[in-house]
């Protein structure tokens, strides 16, 4: 099974409809999954909760094996996150709060899936925090129970022996290319890491023992709720021993796969946006099992520019 890729005919939620297709096959209710949108901004605003929204997103998605055709084996947005057995992998650590602060959006809207509520909440996260309007399509179908979560090992380690390997050999099964994986690391720019969850980061700086949220942990960048192209800048400069920094941030700067890459993100923040949103997508897509199969738009095309071309185009 290839990852899907960006096509020109999407089913309309709007207007004409295309292919004629009508909503209640999809998936997901459009309507309900633009009204979750606005809640979910909300509960960003309250909470803060940008950098685990993105992770579980993430997370949901990165368990993709492009070798495996059979869905929902293959790993990928499916939601099977949602399930303990899943939730109970170490990389998972503190998702299940994630889950508890999405899950009372889930029952005020029942006709959407968990995967696309997953990649919803991801990408909504990103736009909330000044990142750039990721383009998205919905009609993801859940994985029906725990027998469809994939085995635990899928997800990027931050500390192993060789960095530079292993961040091609996990994101290479994903189907992604050098620059897809650095752009993707920018995300950090957001969030914090928690030794008591990771193993990573101490407990606390000066930038998070006063919070938002709950305070502490160690964030790669000093404004840890803006997206905006910092993390390069400051692994770059090695400024400042109170941001996070580690062997898989630090090898982008050294490794010549990466380097090219690094370098451009860290002098050009339009450049960083446009091939991070374009990254993102490709990722919430990864493994997904489309209904309809071209799955549809919850924005106008021309909502969905990234630099100047349409998404739809």
């Amino acid at each position: 099974m290839e990852v899907f890729e960006h096509r020109s005919t999407f089913a309309s939620t709007s207007g004409t409809q295309r292919g004629g297709l009508a909503s209640t096959s999809f998936a997901s209710d459009p309507k309900q999954l633009k009204n979750a949108r606005e809640d979910i901004k909300t509960l960003i605003r309250n909470t803060f909760c940008n950098p685990i929204l993105i992770r579980l997103g993430w997370h949901d998605a990165g368990t993709y094996d492009k070798d495996i055709e059979e869905w929902p084996t293959r790993g990928g947005a499916n939601g099977s996150l949602r399930h303990d057995i899943e939730l109970s992998h170490k990389a998972n650590a503190g998702l299940d709060n994630a889950l508890k602060l999405l899950t009372p959006i889930k029952e005020n809207y029942p006709n959407i899936t968990w995967a696309d509520l997953f990649q919803l909440a991801s990408a909504t996260a990103i736009e909330e925090a000044g990142g750039p309007k990721i383009p998205m399509r919905y009609g993801r179908v859940d994985a029906p129970g725990p027998e469809g979560c994939p085995p635990e090992g899928k997800l990027p380690d931050a500390g192993p022996p060789a960095p530079a390997d292993h961040l091609h050999q996990v994101f290479y099964r994903m189907g992604l290319s050098d620059k897809e994986i650095v752009a993707l690391s920018g995300a950090h720019t957001l969030g914090r890491s928690r030794p008591e969850r990771s193993g990573w980061g101490k407990p606390e700086t000066r930038y998070t023992k006063d919070g938002p949220g709950k305070p502490g942990g160690q964030s790669w960048t000093a404004q840890w709720l803006k997206f905006d192209n910092s993390y390069f800048k400051d692994i770059k400069e090695k400024k400042d021993d109170d941001l996070l920094v580690l062997p898989t941030d630090a090898v982008l700067f050294t490794d010549p796969s990466f380097q090219i890459y690094a370098e451009k993100y860290a002098e050009d923040q339009e450049v960083f946006f446009t091939d991070y949103a374009l990254a993102h997508s490709k990722l919430s897509e990864l493994g997904a099992k489309f209904d309809p199969p071209e799955g549809f738009l919850i924005d106008e095309p021309s909502e969905q520019l990234i630099g100047d071309k349409s998404f739809a185009a």
